[in-house]
């Protein structure tokens, strides 16, 4: 009967205070369950959540167009296709900052070429999604800003081998990246399509376009990448240029400089990269940063080829740690 007694407080103790837990633990403010309660919260009711800060859908914009050709946003999946871009990079903040702080440093570059070719300047945001600015290296091997294969990059002018890599040199490879979009608008009659078989190539936009009876990127059953690839840069684009309507506050002070360089010809060969670099009174980490082409630590120039190599304009502690 004691034991009975004893059991039956252990049990009452017990379930008060499973009880008070649940209440100690129980969100008084609960994310909302309807609707109305969402658009509240959407039209700036955000004192229940830290910071004011709210997730929310992105507005796609009525009107689009990529070099001046207009999306056609009227037809369902081409709106959702676009949505999708414009949340994804919108949320997407590491890579969406980069890009904006990156762009400071080599839009100026790229704009210049591009116009210099009568190419448009939308394509400078093909460049940036290939890249991210970055001389990355993609699983199949496409190399730099622009992702240059290495035949497409010979096809195009570049130079491609152990000591010279020219995909690394983004005044070369935007040069030869003009070169291939050029010949796929005069082949496809559009810019949009040009800029997708950029991601495919040209022999398989072709294919597709054939089999597919049509003449428009925007009715092509095509793989997930060149599908999202032209939104991709599109949404890129929409967002850089009004960065504070989709949520991005980068002060000038936050941006990435332009490289201030000299340059001078050099035809020579180059035994030894580092005691080349202290000739200049620079070291060899800075000779790669400006001149990532140079791909070995010597250049055999058998041909007395001409190279611009690229100095720092003021070599100071700013470009090169005193030891």
């Amino acid at each position: 009967m004691i034991f009975s007694k004893i059991h039956s407080a252990k049990y009452f103790i017990f379930i008060l205070i499973l009880l008070l837990t649940s209440l100690y633990f129980t969100d008084e403010n609960p994310v909302p369950q309807n609707t109305s309660e969402y658009n509240k919260l959407s039209n700036g009711q955000t004192k229940d959540f830290p910071n004011n800060y709210v997730i929310i859908p992105i507005k796609v914009p009525k009107k689009l167009s990529f070099c001046g050709e207009k999306v056609p946003l009227q037809i369902r999946d081409v709106w959702e296709r676009m949505d999708r871009e414009m949340t994804v990079n919108t949320y997407w903040h590491s890579s969406t900052i980069q890009f904006i702080k990156l762009s400071h440093r080599w839009f100026p570059v790229i704009e210049s070429i591009l116009k210099r070719n009568g190419v448009p300047d939308d394509f400078k945001y093909i460049a940036l999604i290939e890249s991210g600015f970055r001389n990355v290296t993609s699983p199949a091997k496409a190399v730099g800003f622009w992702q240059f294969l290495k035949g497409q990059a010979r096809k195009y002018g570049l130079e491609v081998n152990k000591e010279v890599d020219e995909r690394y040199n983004v005044e070369k490879s935007t040069e030869a990246a003009c070169k291939y979009l050029k010949e796929a608008k005069e082949k496809f009659g559009n810019w949009t399509l040009a800029a997708a078989s950029f991601n495919m190539g040209i022999n398989g936009m072709e294919k597709q376009l054939s089999r597919q009876k049509t003449h428009s990127y925007y009715n092509l059953v095509l793989s997930d990448e060149t599908s999202r690839y032209v939104f991709r840069a599109i949404a890129v684009r929409e967002i850089m240029k009004h960065p504070r309507k989709y949520g991005f506050k980068i002060g000038e002070k936050d941006l990435y400089k332009p490289l201030k360089t000299k340059s001078f010809t050099f035809r020579g060969n180059i035994k030894n990269m580092a005691e080349f670099a202290e000739k200049y009174h620079i070291n060899y980490k800075i000779l790669k940063l400006y001149n990532p082409w140079l791909r070995s630590d010597k250049l055999t120039n058998k041909r007395r080829k001409k190279y611009k190599i690229l100095l720092p304009l003021k070599i100071d502690s700013t470009v090169l740690l005193k030891e």
